[in-house]
């Protein structure tokens, strides 16, 4: 991870996000994604480093599908799945802090919904998401 956010330091947070050893391309349009796949494909070259392009999902088309976000919180933490055609996409947690083990189960449910849909913005904006909670008073 440390490599590769050297590595990406000029584009991180412009147009791209790295995770452990995941990468992610974010584009407005085909044309722009094209690319900043390009340009960071030349980079990963220049230094030489490698995709394994048999793992590698070069995009997701506008409305293949909407996405499903899973939620649950408890007294240690926070969890969260992100899906979309009945894969998972990403997974994603987080321990409570001291202060925030105080927190009545409502607000830690509504948190834990905040929670999933910052950190997957970049998915998110612009689409349908259906988030599902097992707290009766946030479902609708």
């Amino acid at each position: 991870m440390d490599l590769m956010n050297r590595v990406c330091k000029p584009y991180l947070d412009k147009f791209v996000i790295v995770f452990i050893d995941d990468s992610l391309i974010y584009s407005k349009n085909k044309k722009e994604h094209e690319g900043h796949l390009r340009t960071i494909l030349k980079l990963l070259k220049k230094e030489e480093l490698y995709a394994k392009f048999s793992q590698c999902e070069f995009w997701i088309p506008k409305g293949s599908e909407d996405f499903v976000a899973y939620c649950d919180a408890s007294i240690k933490g926070l969890g969260v799945v992100l899906m979309q055609r009945d894969k998972v996409i990403s997974y994603a947690s987080r321990q409570l802090k001291i202060h925030k083990k105080n927190y009545t189960t409502h607000d830690l449910e509504l948190g834990e919904v905040v929670f999933a849909l910052k950190i997957w913005r970049h998915y998110l904006y612009g689409t349908k998401c259906m988030v599902f909670t097992d707290h009766k008073s946030l479902q609708h």
